[in-house]
């Protein structure tokens, strides 16, 4: 390992507001870039990114704005339906924002003159994660502070409610068995639901507490991960409901847990904002150290680019992208 493995970015792209959401989409848009939204205080801004991992004649990174939607109100969670496409016409945005004032909004778009944007009530506390999904987009689930997880339809409706013992903090679909949902909670229990019979089919427990987020591997579903308290623990959940792995990861709290989506080996963690900076750590199950120490100034939200080994972090009108070397 280096002297010291803490770097800057290795690219940035400037926004007009503070960051305080950002996510790729996971789905193939059928574009050359990978879409991707940020959201502020006051809109969510939909643009493609391409890098020079991708294509030799780019300089860093292209981040290319297809269009800015008014909010109106501050953006706490994004999630990208697989309805969005770009290479058929009309062209397809839709995606999903949890905000401030506890209410889901549907936004969709042809990026022309179709504006839609259904709005969602039911929660009575803050909404921590949605997630669309992955197969068809037709449902979305989302957690709340409210201590309930709430599946919806495309019109809004609720159509299933699971009430937990604590609040929820994430929510994850199964990428092909669609009645199965993972969600976790911050009393330190992950549950799986049989959206069909409605009931909790597994459960996974951390041992401690808080559990601030939670993240199912996509790519080999037998594992789950997590940050509880400053530590980061992985599940194998065909062995045990207790953590196969368990390591500190933070001076402070942690905050979000992603597992990278281009390898089932490869996840990333941020603490919680400090007064300067936060840290982004990625981390390979094959080492007993971080591979990568990023710090971004004030870090808010974490995601994965869908194929190559590279994450962004939100801040203070930018977005950071991180390149890990493998």
């Amino acid at each position: 390992m280096q002297e010291d493995p803490s770097r800057s970015a290795t690219y940035t792209v400037p926004c007009e507001d503070y960051v305080h959401v950002v996510e790729f989409s996971p789905h193939d848009c059928g574009s050359a870039g990978s879409l991707l939204a940020y959201g502020g205080n006051q809109y969510v801004v939909v643009g493609t990114c391409r890098f020079k991992e991708e294509d030799v004649d780019i300089e860093g990174v292209e981040f290319n704005t297809l269009r800015a939607f008014v909010h109106g109100v501050r953006v706490d969670a994004l999630a990208w339906s697989p309805e969005s496409r770009l290479d058929k016409l009309p062209q397809t945005i839709r995606f999903c924002t949890a905000a401030a004032d506890r209410k889901l909004r549907l936004l969709t778009s042809d990026l022309q003159n179709r504006h839609e944007v259904k709005v969602m009530e039911g929660h009575t506390s803050y909404i921590n994660h949605v997630v669309f999904e992955p197969t068809e987009g037709k449902q979305m689930a989302s957690v709340s502070d409210d201590h309930t997880c709430r599946v919806w339809d495309l019109e809004g409706n609720e159509t299933v409610s699971f009430r937990l013992w604590s609040p929820g903090v994430s929510v994850c679909w199964h990428p092909e068995e669609v009645f199965k949902l993972m969600v976790a909670e911050k009393k330190g229990t992950i549950r799986f639901y049989d959206l069909v019979t409605q009931q909790a089919i597994l459960s996974l427990d951390s041992g401690q507490m808080p559990l601030m987020s939670a993240d199912w591997c996509l790519t080999n579903t037998i594992k789950v991960g997590a940050v509880v308290g400053s530590d980061w623990v992985i599940w194998d959940i065909t062995r045990s409901s207790y953590p196969q792995e368990k390591r500190p990861a933070h001076l402070d709290k942690a905050r979000l847990f992603r597992w990278s989506r281009a390898n089932e080996n490869l996840f990333s963690t941020t603490g919680c904002p400090g007064k300067i900076s936060s840290q982004l750590l990625v981390h390979h199950l094959g080492h007993p150290q971080p591979v990568m120490i990023g710090s971004s100034s004030v870090g808010a939200g974490l995601s994965w680019h869908r194929n190559l080994p590279l994450c962004v972090v939100g801040g203070d009108r930018k977005l950071s992208f991180w390149m890990t070397e493998m």
